[in-house]
């Protein structure tokens, strides 16, 4: 495996294609986000709710993602909760409750949202009409851009497409100059050292250490399949790699080439590997972004580890090569 400006790979992840289908939310006010309160333990629900979006960006910034910030209590933000909770000493269930926000609550006054107003660079582009929809067809493409201004302002935030639409109902998002509401994700690098990656398989989560076993970060985390599953015990991190451009030979079954054959797909946020490549001394095996955050959890992958664009790129600025990265569960 050779990586240059990019990554040659041997197994990676599917690809994963279009957004999961959302029910429509009224519009929510900055206000009433920011303004949230605890009222009753928080629970399921199909309608996105101010104070979960309150909870998953108070998330982030304990370095405890949530993945995509949605406003919904999903899988990826109920075990976030539970990470949360076991390392501040309460009660680990995994709900909003009472103790829990009043221990979230207490990282500050802060306001969640604000506002961002649309650059021109913002709606320059260029936009692909559409994702191709398989690997053949993304090998003929330049790059693997977004599709919309919305698609890249609602990565930048960590946020979900149809969350970035509910706060901002009437936003002509195309046009520079236009304001519109965001989370306040902290741009800051998180606090403290990684000496070590944990990728827990159980868990299907990423998690950072410290030199004292302390844990750093959290991240949630797609991980092998049945039919390709991830690495076993110890690896390290051999390579990091930024804009990877995603290749297919021959060698990878999936792929179904011919000898000598090789497809190479450019970079861009929609590449098969997103925006970042964190090689592990197994080759063919990494750690890497992902062209759809809302399906982290939600589908398999041909034995990498797969995680949010936004998480992978922190990760990757946190690690370097030689990091040992354990395979647990």
């Amino acid at each position: 495996m050779q990586i240059r400006n990019g990554a040659t790979l041997g197994i990676i992840g599917t690809v994963m294609l279009g957004l999961l289908a959302a029910p429509a939310s009224a519009a929510i006010s900055k206000e009433a986000v920011n303004q949230a309160r605890f009222k009753r333990t928080v629970r399921a629900t199909r309608q996105v709710q101010p104070l979960l979006i309150k909870t998953q960006v108070l998330l982030k910034r304990a370095q405890v993602s949530p993945g995509v910030i949605d406003g919904h209590y999903g899988a990826t933000t109920k075990k976030a909760l539970r990470v949360y909770q076991q390392r501040k000493g309460l009660p680990v269930t995994g709900l909003l409750d009472a103790k829990t926000w009043k221990t979230l609550a207490s990282q500050g006054d802060d306001p969640v949202l604000g506002t961002y107003t649309i650059t021109q660079a913002d709606v320059k582009g260029p936009f692909l009409k559409k994702i191709p929809a398989n690997v053949r067809q993304m090998a003929k493409l330049k790059r693997m851009s977004y599709t919309s201004p919305r698609e890249l302002l609602a990565e930048r935030f960590h946020m979900s497409e149809p969350l970035l639409k509910t706060l901002n109902p009437k936003a002509n998002l195309k046009r520079p100059g236009t304001s519109i509401v965001v989370a306040r994700v902290s741009n800051k690098k998180p606090s403290g050292e990684i000496a070590s990656v944990v990728v827990d398989k159980k868990a299907q989560a990423v998690k950072g250490y410290d030199k004292a076993g302390r844990l750093v970060v959290f991240y949630p985390a797609t991980i092998g399949s049945s039919e390709f599953p991830s690495p076993k015990g110890n690896l390290k991190v051999s390579v990091i790699a930024e804009n990877p451009t995603f290749t297919l030979t021959n060698k990878v079954k999936y792929a179904k080439l011919k000898k000598g054959q090789v497809l190479t797909v450019p970079a861009g946020p929609n590449n098969p590997v997103g925006v970042v490549w964190i090689g592990l001394s197994k080759p063919g095996y990494g750690i890497h972004g992902s062209p759809n955050p809302e399906l982290i959890r939600r589908r398999v992958s041909h034995g990498c580890v797969r995680l949010t664009n936004w998480d992978a790129r922190e990760l990757a600025h946190m690690v370097h090569k030689g990091v040992p990265v354990r395979f647990a569960g």
